[in-house]
């Protein structure tokens, strides 16, 4: 294939950095990974995807890499566009983008949203609704947050993702626990972490607004797992939302996005309403949604937003209009127990039941299985369409009931490693 490179840094292992090329190819471009080991992303041999090995912690590496396209290959050409479908990389890449020239959203910008408190204070400063939070570098100062704040309380990460080490706390000991467990590396997808965010425990219906540029596609609704964790099991497209509340979140999520500089490419806003029904922003991701959201976006409106995010990224920006209108639901096959996962049954099956759009396993088979209450937890999902949210609901759910993992336990003996897993960033 010839034509304009895009460019795309490091990846998801599955989902999206799959459809990221795909999607390039569609508009005549030639995707190439630009990795520290592309081989960790089965699908670039799959679909013989170009690749680039190079330092992509810095822009600098991924530069040189830009600059050799092409090399010993005789076939050089123009660099439309650069981006990543993984959140560590999203501003790398968009310093990369500005470097050459290219459509970005804002390197600063990015970098700031990824870190947990400076959003809270610049969402705080915009008049966003927030839950109440305190930032704190060891127990004794998120016990005394806590102690602020009132239990129960909410701890996370500073610079986590996919609900890695957030936890539900009600009691000093448990904060404690919890801030141990975040600063422990606990998953090799959370980056060294040497700050906590305390924050009010919401207790209320929790949703997503999926946007690109500053645009609302829709709403998701979020199903979440059993507490003290926050693993999101389940998404509904769009959510069930009389007009007003509909209309109040959208809104929100955009104050929120130019609150935070963004406002170029995806992102994706988690909001909750709070005991005493008070809307706030749980969190702002730079990027589009991940746990399949954007198929569920798909199958619901018509609307590719990995597809027009691409097209932006090659300065070619999409309309944005829904060309049908139906509801999606996803559910996830989560990991009960630790072991190997040897197989999973009722794929076929699952595939056939009425309204079932997709199934897809994304753990792979054969590898070891590490219950660590986040979003590497899953491992396969369901996609159902139908003509209302509870007919979607009722597909997905009987699509999952057909489903069953079997993991077979661990002999005793030294904790397996987690496997491959998703790859950093591909949580919702």
């Amino acid at each position: 294939m010839t034509g304009p490179w895009l460019v795309l840094v490091e990846s998801n292992t599955t989902g999206s950095g799959r459809l990221f090329c795909s999607c390039a190819r569609r508009l005549g471009l030639r995707p190439v990974l630009i990795a520290r080991d592309p081989a960790r992303y089965p699908y670039v041999a799959a679909d013989g995807i170009d690749h680039r090995v190079a330092d992509t912690n810095s822009a600098a590496g991924v530069l040189d890499a830009c600059a050799g396209l092409g090399s010993g290959t005789g076939r050089r050409g123009p660099i439309a566009g650069v981006t990543s479908s993984s959140e560590y990389f999203i501003a790398t890449a968009a310093e990369v983008a500005g470097a050459l020239g290219l459509p970005h959203p804002r390197p600063d910008a990015v970098r700031a949203c990824r870190d947990k408190h400076a959003q809270r204070l610049a969402l705080s400063a915009a008049g966003v609704g927030c839950p109440a939070f305190r930032a704190a570098h060891d127990q004794d100062s998120a016990a005394a947050a806590a102690a602020l704040i009132g239990y129960p309380v909410v701890v996370k990460p500073a610079s986590g993702t996919g609900s890695i080490a957030v936890r539900l706390c009600h009691t000093p000991e448990q904060v404690r626990a919890a801030v141990a467990h975040a600063f422990a590396a606990p998953d090799p997808a959370l980056p060294p972490q040497d700050t906590v965010l305390v924050e009010e425990f919401l207790t209320g219906a929790e949703y997503s607004a999926e946007l690109i540029d500053d645009q609302v596609v829709g709403i998701t609704g979020k199903l979440l797992g059993p507490e003290p964790y926050f693993v999101e099991i389940g998404h509904d497209f769009p959510a069930p939302l009389a007009e007003a509340k509909a209309k109040l979140i959208a809104e929100t999520a955009i104050d929120a996005v130019r609150a935070l500089r963004l406002g170029f490419g995806g992102a994706h806003v988690e909001l909750r309403y709070s005991r005493t029904g008070e809307l706030c922003v749980v969190e702002v991701n730079p990027r589009l949604a991940g746990g399949m959201i954007p198929r569920a976006v798909q199958e619901a409106t018509g609307i590719d937003m990995i597809f027009n995010v691409v097209a932006a990224a090659a300065g070619r920006p999409e309309p944005i209009e829904p060309r049908y209108s139906r509801h999606a639901s996803i559910r996830f096959l989560v990991a009960a127990q630790a072991g190997t996962l040897t197989a999973v049954d009722g794929v076929a099956e699952a595939e056939r039941q009425p309204g079932v759009a997709e199934v897809g396993i994304t753990f792979p088979v054969g590898q070891p299985v590490v219950p660590r209450h986040s979003f590497r937890d899953r491992l396969g999902y369901v996609i159902a369409t139908g003509a209302d949210h509870d007919e979607a609901a009722r597909a997905a759910e009987a699509g999952l009931a057909l489903l069953t993992a079997r993991i077979t336990p661990v002999a005793p003996g030294p904790a397996p490693g987690p496997g491959p897993g998703p790859a950093p960033g591909s949580g919702s």
